[in-house]
């Protein structure tokens, strides 16, 4: 936990497209109502920047929801920022998850509290429920600018993704949307303690559906009653794809979504996926590991990233766009509260299609041979095992947990 066919894409970038150094793309495009307006980051320390800048220019209130929250570098940075913009008058609210942000001293948010900030932990650490997180990524400001994507707050992240720090993805919103955003926001951090009457309100899935507001679809995911929006929304949007370009840091599919992903490519769909070549969760690694070879063999093109851990989760299928929190295993679309923007329209996925393709010229893709062939039985065991661990007996002991709790 965070903690094919061989023909390439062909697409139009828009003008006002720049490449950095590092190969990460920022594209900022208005939709054409004019009621929201996005800009692309694939480099911690750009985002970061944009973060702090948000937060600075803040008048009226700052929600921020992470999974994992960090003292050193950016964390001890965010925190001056927050607690400068609740000394002159903004409110300020942070939700971080109990176990993701475990390693935060006590006294870390004494000079937010002192500043007048507030701050709650979700689902505060209990062996009976420990496998129920909050595995949002989510800034808003005066409910006109917000962030959604895969980035924690940790230093791990500072860097461009290829010389230093992990890759990820964020999206930065400007218009209706952001109010939106805050307005899940504010269900979540009335939960978080997971006290019996708020809890049972969000084991009725109020936090398990999408939302289609400004025109784009809010997805959001967690325990309870009914399947994964996020999965139905996918599904979707597969079952006419002519082009499937999948970032994800954890990549265990679903039988259904397995299926899905092999009959597109079975009909000529071009179906790439861009995965870790280093992982935070080896064992996760491993688990997907498992799969290349059928996935290779269905004509599915899979690539590993390189130079450092990819985290990003950004899915591209035709013109629908997907980023946020979520990855494509049984926690992410069973188990953790998560957050995902679909967007559509040629614009929006043509910025994202250049991003993952600039992120796919640092993997080795890989193919029949030597890289599916040349495993050891060992290996295999090992690949077999993480497979019914992250598959199977993570999410059951995670609801098991879940359907036990009163309500």
């Amino acid at each position: 936990m965070s903690r094919t066919m061989r023909s390439d894409n062909q697409q139009t970038i828009p003008t006002n497209t720049v490449y950095t150094a590092s190969g990460s793309v920022a594209v900022t495009t208005p939709s054409p109502d004019g009621t929201l307006a996005w800009t692309w980051y694939s480099e911690g320390d750009k985002v970061f920047d944009a973060m702090l800048e948000a937060v600075a220019a803040a008048r009226l209130s700052v929600r921020l929801e992470t999974y994992i929250f960090e003292a050193a570098g950016i964390g001890g940075r965010m925190r001056d920022g927050l607690a400068a913009a609740a000394q002159r008058g903004v409110r300020v609210i942070v939700l971080v998850d109990a176990l993701g942000s475990d390693a935060l001293p006590a006294s870390f948010w004494k000079p937010l509290l002192k500043a007048g900030g507030e701050i709650r932990v979700f689902n505060p650490t209990r062996l009976n429920r420990l496998g129920i997180r909050d595995h949002r990524k989510l800034l808003v400001c005066d409910d006109e600018v917000a962030f959604v994507g895969g980035y924690n707050i940790a230093p791990n992240y500072e860097g461009d993704g290829v010389k230093q720090g992990w890759l990820d993805v964020a999206l930065r919103i400007t218009g209706r949307l952001a109010a939106a955003l805050g307005e899940t926001f504010d269900r979540m951090y009335a939960g978080a303690s997971f006290r019996r009457k708020l809890f049972t309100r969000l084991r009725r899935a109020r936090e398990k559906l999408a939302v289609d507001t400004c025109g784009c679809e809010i997805i959001l995911s967690g325990p309870g009653r009914g399947g994964s929006p996020l999965l139905r929304a996918i599904q979707r949007d597969l079952s006419s794809a002519s082009s499937v370009q999948i970032m994800v840091a954890y990549f265990l599919p679903t039988r259904r979504l397995w299926r899905s992903l092999r009959r597109a490519a079975r009909h000529g769909t071009a179906v790439e996926l861009v995965l870790p070549g280093k992982s935070d969760v080896p064992i996760a690694k491993l688990a997907a590991e498992s799969l290349y070879g059928r996935m290779v063999r269905a004509g599915l093109r899979v690539f590993e990233y390189q130079p450092q851990v990819l985290h990003g989760k950004l899915f591209v299928i035709d013109d629908a766009v997907y980023v946020g929190s979520s990855n494509l295993d049984p926690r992410s679309l069973r188990v953790n509260y998560e957050l995902m923007l679909r967007l559509e329209g040629r614009e929006v996925a043509a910025a994202a299609r250049a991003l993952f393709n600039n992120c796919r010229k640092n993997c080795r893709e890989i193919q029949t041979g030597p890289l599916l062939h040349n495993v050891s039985l060992w290996t295999l065991m090992k690949q077999r095992f993480a497979h019914f661990v992250m598959a199977r007996l993570d999410p059951w002991f995670a609801l098991t947990q879940w359907r036990g709790m009163p309500d």
